[in-house]
């Protein structure tokens, strides 16, 4: 997928969303419009936000058992998208019954719902009001004083939903009871999957992975999907990312990834996660904010993708992961970084180069490259493994002291953690070729493509915040004359670590109140990037890309 690989040296020495969102496990949705008027926008408008790609990948080097497990995979991801409809939406067939054209169908499947994710979660089905912030995770008229005076030692708990009893009282119910359809199905082919399975890796990850789905106990899981270094077929699945719930950002969503490894493409990846603890104590930030030491054991891969599902799935699309997000496994072991090639050169060939052609000075095109993409794509997902996961003021994990702003947040962090990692690197000799002008201009320009996935989206917002903070502090400028904007190279490195001690900083502190003022500071739409952001609008180039996937796509049954 890459220009051969006799350039993979130099892509990986290159040195970076999201999107999507990851992905970071996640995706790469606003209140910010595509066009002038997201209120003038037809079906056939939001529909054109999309560009389609073929989910392909060569199978031919597979054996039958190979194939076979892909097969059960997708399976088992296919529950997974049924969970996800009715975590996002609630009935989905209720919903389809309603809508009286096959283009307002087709954008409600790619939407999981009536709301479109890359205009705020704007309603553009008639007859519907704004979408839920919790989504459909907690009662439709449930508020949050209600839910912060209940007292529930499950409320927050990644694997419940929140109902109303036969009196009115709020109770949780778990995954695995709500949802023991869907989970027992893919339970049962992830056995049938393992049994199939001549990496013994593999078998285990996937056996625990069916008991975890019955249980919704998924650490031991986890850790053995961490010990997997052998296997060619991948599947990330089950209730991970907490994106959908924008509410308390408490709740995992379900999703699924079904993965081919390019083993030649991996092992060249994964000397990097090895000089995590030496860059965690380098941080830009007081002692106390970098005490946690990052697992040896990380490890990262490349992959064509084969299959998206539920979360994953949902609007913009996820090009690189790094999981598992239980913090204590990553203390013990580290993570995964899956950089997902396909999807990743469909979003380059497809969006960015069109986006840079109109919004990147002239002079400075020339330094965007697919390289650079690719290479801060990984950084990003490595600098996740960096910075704290647990407050250092007895305030709980990061995540739970920051609830709906951890997300956006955390994005940011390894946006700008990332570039930190480059500059590091290059200054320690590790990384000779290229330049960082290439990494630093791709990196400008993929802004504005995340920026586009709006400011529902935690990608969206993390790009935004970096954007107006960037710009603030002299590293990004506008060009009048050319309509177009400068990365002002010898302003990034300063202005990375500038913003890098800050996120790290109110991570540390779990620091609610001060994030959201920096959210609520950084977090809007200026009125030359908007104009910006509607030139690509009104020129046609799409947002995101639209999978043509499964079974018949691969020639497998």
């Amino acid at each position: 997928m890459m220009k051969s690989l006799a350039t993979i040296f130099s892509i990986l020495s290159l040195l970076f969303t999201g999107l999507l969102l990851t992905g970071c496990g996640g995706q790469e949705s606003g209140e910010m419009s595509e066009s002038a008027s997201s209120d003038e926008m037809t079906i056939d408008d939001r529909l054109d936000q999309y560009t389609s790609f073929e989910l392909n990948a060569d199978l031919s080097q597979l054996s039958d058992n190979q194939r076979q497990i892909i097969s059960l995979l997708i399976d088992a991801g296919q529950a997974m998208e049924e969970v996800f409809w009715m975590e996002a939406y609630g009935d989905k067939s209720e919903l389809m019954d309603q809508l009286d054209s096959e283009q307002l169908r087709e954008f409600a499947e790619i939407n999981y719902g009536p709301w479109d994710r890359l205009n705020g979660d704007e309603p553009f089905v008639d007859g519907f009001g704004p979408k839920p912030a919790g989504a459909n995770f907690y009662p439709a008229d449930m508020t949050k004083e209600e839910f912060e005076a209940w007292d529930s030692e499950t409320k927050d708990d990644l694997y419940t939903l929140v109902r109303r009893d036969e009196s009115g009282n709020l109770m949780t119910i778990p995954y695995h009871e709500e949802f023991a359809e869907q989970h027992q199905l893919a339970s049962e082919k992830l056995r049938e999957a393992a049994e199939l399975a001549e990496d013994l890796g593999l078998r285990e990850y996937l056996n625990l992975r069916a008991e975890a789905l019955l249980t919704d106990d998924y650490q031991a899981s986890d850790m053995a999907w961490l010990d997997m270094k052998e296997n060619t077929i991948e599947v990330v699945i089950g209730p991970i990312e907490t994106y959908e719930d924008q509410l308390y950002g408490y709740k995992a969503a379900h999703e699924t990834f079904v993965l081919i490894k390019d083993q030649e493409w991996s092992d060249r990846l994964s000397r990097y996660a090895e000089v995590l603890p030496e860059l965690q104590e380098g941080l830009p930030v007081p002692e106390e904010y970098k005490q946690e030491e990052p697992g040896r054991d990380s490890d990262l891969n490349a992959y064509d993708a084969v299959y998206y599902a539920g979360d994953a799935n949902a609007g913009s699309k996820t090009i690189a992961i790094n999981l598992p997000n239980d913090e204590e496994v990553q203390l013990a072991k580290g993570t995964r970084r899956l950089q997902l090639k396909n999807a990743m050169r469909a979003k380059y060939d497809k969006i960015l180069v069109d986006i840079a052609d109109m919004l990147i000075v002239e002079e400075q095109r020339q330094y965007l490259t697919f390289d650079a993409f690719f290479s801060n794509t990984m950084f990003h997902e490595v600098a996740h493994g960096l910075g704290i996961k647990n407050t250092i003021n007895g305030n709980g994990t990061v995540r739970e002291a920051l609830r709906e702003h951890s997300s956006a947040l955390e994005e940011g962090k390894a946006d700008v953690l990332g570039l930190y990692m480059i500059n590091e690197l290059r200054n320690d000799g590790m990384v000779t070729d290229g330049s960082i002008e290439e990494n630093y201009t791709t990196f400008v320009a993929s802004i504005f493509r995340s920026i586009r996935f709006g400011t529902s989206s935690a990608h969206g917002m993390a790009n935004l915040i970096r954007f107006n903070y960037f710009v603030e502090n002299g590293a990004i400028t506008y060009d009048d004359d050319q309509e177009a904007w400068r990365v002002e190279f010898d302003q990034m490195q300063e202005v990375t670590n500038s913003l890098s001690n800050r996120i790290l900083t109110f991570q540390g502190d779990g620091d609610y109140e001060g994030v959201a003022n920096f959210v609520e500071e950084y977090g809007q739409m200026m009125p030359q990037l908007q104009n910006s952001l509607d030139r690509l609008a009104n020129a046609g180039i799409p947002t995101d890309i639209v999978f043509e996937q499964g079974k018949d796509v691969l020639g497998i049954e």
